[in-house]
Order: C-alpha cells, then structure tokens, then sequence
C-alpha cells in the first residue's frame, strides 16, 4: 500500500491554473519556451516572479523559470506575501508537501527547523505553521518549477506577514546560510502595484524595478514610504536581496516587464508583473 502523504489541499486548481496534468504542463512549457532570455552570466542564484493567475502573470513568469532549464537544485526557497491576515509575523506550511496536478513537492522539515531556530535565536521570531491556508503566491510559481528544473527538489515555502526591513535583513542573512551550503535557489514571489492605469502603473513599476536592479532594499523600501512604487512581495524582494549580498558580490538581469492589462485589453485598472534573474560570477 503507498503512503499517504499529507499534501496542502490546492484552492487554485482549475481556476488559476488549468486541473489536468497535460493542460498544465503544456500551458507553463508554453510560456517557458516562448521566452527569449539573453545568455545568463554567472552562478544563479534567485529568481524575482509574478504570483497573478497562469493567464495573467504566466507569460512574465516564464523568463525567470526559463533561466532556470538547466539548473539541478536540492531545496528551493520560496519567499511570498501572505495576503491573509495572521497575527503572526513568518509563517509556514504545517503539510509535509504541497501539491500540483503535475505531482507532490515535498517540504523540507530540516530547513524549517534550521530557519525556525536561527530566526529565534537572531529576533525572538518564530515561524508559525499553518495548514489548509488559501495563499496563491507560493503554490502559482510550483507547476514552472515543476517544468523548468531537471530533477526533484524540496521546498521550503515563507509566508510573510510582517516585512519590515530589520526582519528582513535577520532573514536574509539567515537564508545565506542555505545559499552556502545546499544547492538552494530562492524565488521572490511577488506582483508591482496594483489597480492603477496603465501608463501609471508602468511609472510606479519601473521604480521597483530599479530598486530590484540596483540589489538596493533601502531604495525599494524608500520607494514604497513615499508612494512612487510597490510591490506586494516587498518582504520577499529585500530578504532575497539581503540573502544573496550577503555572500558576496551580484548582479541582476531584468528578463520581462508586462501588465495584466496587454492580456486583457484594459488599461484603466492594471497590476504589473516583472521577472529577473540574480547571479554571482
């Protein structure tokens, strides 16, 4: 008899991503392939992602996972908003996988536990599990990774109610760490601002996206104190930033800039979407 592994329920199959495995599969290899990168130089080490509906955010996803084809980790890092509200500060899942039409991705326990410890022991934090929660920013970017990479991999999913920058620093650094030592790729999970026009958005967009190019988190939180962009993932972008600066030197390729309203004709009320790459030589 098999076992029976406790998987995360999906609340987004069918309705943000298509049910059947082959539909899926030929949907996300779709976007991956129209995807035109340019040669990435360099170790890759993150990746920046949009986290809207397949149909949506799914042609500007596929550069990032594009970068990815031949990339082989063993833990992958998925660092999201929570849009829900929950009193405490880092959460994760409490299932011990998630799932996808296209299969299980087990979570890694032992990361959890080394984050869990470390974020105490630097900021009296703790991670706080939840279960059956209704989040889309993590499981969207699952069924890319799922297509892009060559092999299994294990997933240690942060969801991110609290995102302020002395968190966030303390868990960058911590999840350096894992850069160092594991063959570990992190993802921002995140979308730019949301429900503007679109020549607005596109003024909002552009200064995150700077932000993002520049690795600077302090830009990126400036830019969001003072009302010229935003980024529901904010957390995400500069713990990501931190972890990899930690290390040592980076840079950044900005692969794709898009709105939702180019896929749906309507540009008085947009959310914006970008996709990079960041790499150590």
């Amino acid at each position: 008899m098999k076992n029976m592994i406790n998987c995360r329920p999906s609340p987004l199959v069918g309705r943000w991503y298509p049910a059947h495995p082959k539909e899926l599969a030929d949907s996300v290899d779709s976007y991956i392939q129209a995807a035109q990168i340019p040669e990435i130089q360099g170790k890759i080490l993150a990746l920046v992602s949009p986290h809207a509906g397949h149909i949506y955010s799914g042609p500007v996803a596929g550069y990032a996972f594009r970068s990815i084809s031949n990339l082989n980790p063993e833990l992958v890092v998925i660092l999201s908003p929570l849009h829900q509200y929950h009193p405490d500060a880092i959460l994760t899942s409490g299932h011990q996988a998630y799932e996808t039409p296209l299969g299980e991705i087990s979570i890694d326990r032992e990361s959890v536990e080394l984050v869990n410890r470390s974020l105490h022991e630097k900021t009296g934090f703790e991670l706080s599990e939840i279960r059956n929660d209704s989040e889309h920013a993590i499981e969207i970017i699952l069924p890319f990774l799922q297509r892009a990479l060559q092999s299994e991999f294990r997933l240690l999913p942060l969801m991110l109610r609290r995102q302020d920058p002395q968190l966030m620093r303390a868990l960058g650094e911590i999840l350096s760490g894992l850069i160092s030592s594991h063959s570990t790729l992190l993802v921002a999970s995140t979308d730019l601002s949301h429900f503007q026009t679109a020549e607005e958005a596109q003024k909002l967009d552009q200064t995150i996206i700077d932000g993002i190019q520049a690795l600077d988190p302090e830009q990126l939180y400036r830019a969001h104190q003072k009302k010229t962009g935003s980024a529901c993932g904010l957390g995400a972008l500069a713990a990501v930033i931190w972890a990899v600066k930690a290390g040592g030197s980076a840079e950044v390729q900005i692969l794709n800039y898009a709105h939702s309203g180019d896929i749906t004709g309507d540009n008085s009320s947009v959310v914006g979407y970008t996709s990079a790459v960041i790499t150590r030589k």
